[in-house]
């Protein structure tokens, strides 16, 4: 049975950063990109147009394309990579197990990076517009709308963060919320209600998302208590309905919190199994951003070379 010195899980920027600093510690990575757990191989870049806030790239650039390098150096240094949907996982012994279709995987370590991913209405066009004027991510984003009328779709305190964040750029931020209060804190409520830039359409359901083809121009909205409908133009709808870390099939084998994110030792990236670890969104709900992911991928393949030198 061949054991491997380290399995990377996921490949985004904490993936694939993990996978560069492991390769380059000798331990031979073996890294899988996909998961059947909702999330897409290469993470949430994969769906952004441009990024124009990772550092080391001053003109910009796509977001598949910045993911291709991230892949590019892991490659470089000997990283394997297995493009298959990891489909279960046995950490209760050691060597741990991992398992892609009908083959098993052993490892000594294991690096979990699957990331989370943004929670959408589920409407028609959403997924067509993705990228093209409709984000989940305002500090991502927020910057490509300076000067122009746009959406907030949510009521908790992410909907509220992110249309007082948007108002540094847009004209003006219209919240939609399905009912007629907000499930945000107070504090957070407060701050939105004084924002002078910022409008509340209560009671109102996005129905559709609309476009030329190409970039979102508006959407199709229903009001629950006149259940009347109507076509809202705008040049940006952005979603703050919550994310979802992917980490179904780890449920029962390392701790998780009341939301699924994978809990970790604080200032590490140590889990409640030995010899497991976590970076990136799957652990993180409040930066959620690639280079705090990227950082805590290279922290988890420094935690894993050093806790494998302690097993020898």
């Amino acid at each position: 049975m061949e054991t491997e010195q380290v399995i990377i899980i996921g490949s985004g920027p904490a993936g694939y950063t993990a996978a560069v600093y492991a390769a380059r510690a000798d331990m031979n990575p073996l890294l899988f990109e996909g998961q059947r757990l909702g999330g897409s191989p290469g993470g949430q870049l994969m769906l952004t147009t441009e990024v124009e806030n990772y550092p080391g790239f001053p003109e910009g650039l796509m977001g598949p394309d910045l993911m291709e390098k991230f892949k590019a150096q892991a490659v470089r240094f000997g990283t394997r990579i297995v493009s298959e949907d990891i489909t279960a996982v046995d950490f209760g012994s050691r060597p741990f197990k991992v398992q892609a279709g009908e083959k098993e995987y052993f490892a000594k370590s294991v690096i979990v990076c699957t990331g989370a991913q943004a929670m959408w209405i589920g409407v028609p066009g959403e997924e067509q517009y993705q990228g093209h004027g409709l984000s989940a991510c305002a500090t991502c984003d927020g910057f490509f709308f300076r000067d122009k009328e746009i959406l907030v779709v949510g009521g908790g305190d992410s909907a509220m963060e992110e249309a007082n964040f948007l108002t540094k750029f847009a004209k003006k931020v219209t919240i939609v919320h399905r009912r007629d209060t907000l499930r945000a804190s107070k504090i957070m409520q407060e701050r939105a209600m004084k924002n002078p830039k910022i409008d509340f359409l209560w009671n109102t359901e996005v129905r559709e998302v609309l476009g030329d083809g190409t970039k979102l121009t508006g959407v199709r909205v229903f009001n629950n208590q006149s259940n009347e409908e109507s076509e809202l133009a705008t040049e940006g709808l952005f979603v703050a309905i919550g994310h979802k870390p992917n980490t179904n099939i780890f449920k029962g084998w390392i701790d998780l919190d009341e939301k699924g994110y994978v809990l970790t030792r604080p200032g590490s990236t140590v889990t409640s199994v030995e010899g497991v670890f976590a970076g990136g969104d799957v652990a993180d709900h409040r930066y959620r951003q690639a280079i705090t992911a990227a950082g805590t991928g290279c922290m988890a393949a420094l935690d894993a070379e050093r806790w494998l030198e302690t097993q020898a």
